[in-house]
């Protein structure tokens, strides 16, 4: 691997999407949505009632995945983390949102009640974040941003451009 590829994670809602598009915008850096992969390239094994969403096949997009990550310079958008191999970034960053923004964001965005919940309930226990991040990256290499506000949208673009 050449050149950097970075990860970017995080509950729904906290703003991940808008952050990379307009880091990778600036950069030139390759933009991976693994959500829109997986839809594209059919990368999934059924489909989650409950959730509104399908079943990823982590195998799957992994393989998919192998040979852009070996060329680096990406920039991966996905809310879990722990099953692409650790060597293929370089740093981590999750996104964090406080819990009454998060809500509002969500139900904007019309999740349906259970998905909302689950939702919030991850981003305080930090079940889809910066723990399993650190338990699946180097620890020096996983770092947090706080995304509550429009004007931490530049502050967290210019801490992943360092």
């Amino acid at each position: 691997m050449k050149l950097p590829n970075i990860l970017r994670t995080g509950t729904s809602g906290v703003e991940k999407t808008t952050l990379v598009k307009e880091r990778t915008s600036r950069s030139g850096l390759k933009y991976i949505n693994v959500g829109d992969l997986t839809r594209k390239g059919q990368l999934y094994n059924g489909y989650e009632e409950e959730y509104g969403c399908p079943i990823l096949e982590e195998d799957r997009v992994v393989d998919e995945l192998e040979n852009q990550m070996r060329e680096g310079d990406i920039i991966v958008d996905y809310h879990g983390c722990d099953f692409f191999p650790e060597h293929w970034f370089h740093i981590v960053f999750v996104l964090r949102t406080d819990n009454s923004i998060l809500y509002k964001r969500l139900e904007t965005q019309g999740y349906n009640v259970k998905k909302l919940q689950d939702n919030i309930q991850c981003e305080i226990f930090q079940v889809l974040l910066y723990e399993e991040a650190r338990a699946s990256y180097k620890e020096e290499s996983v770092h947090q941003l706080t995304s509550n506000e429009p004007e931490q949208l530049e502050d967290n673009i210019n801490q992943i451009s360092k």
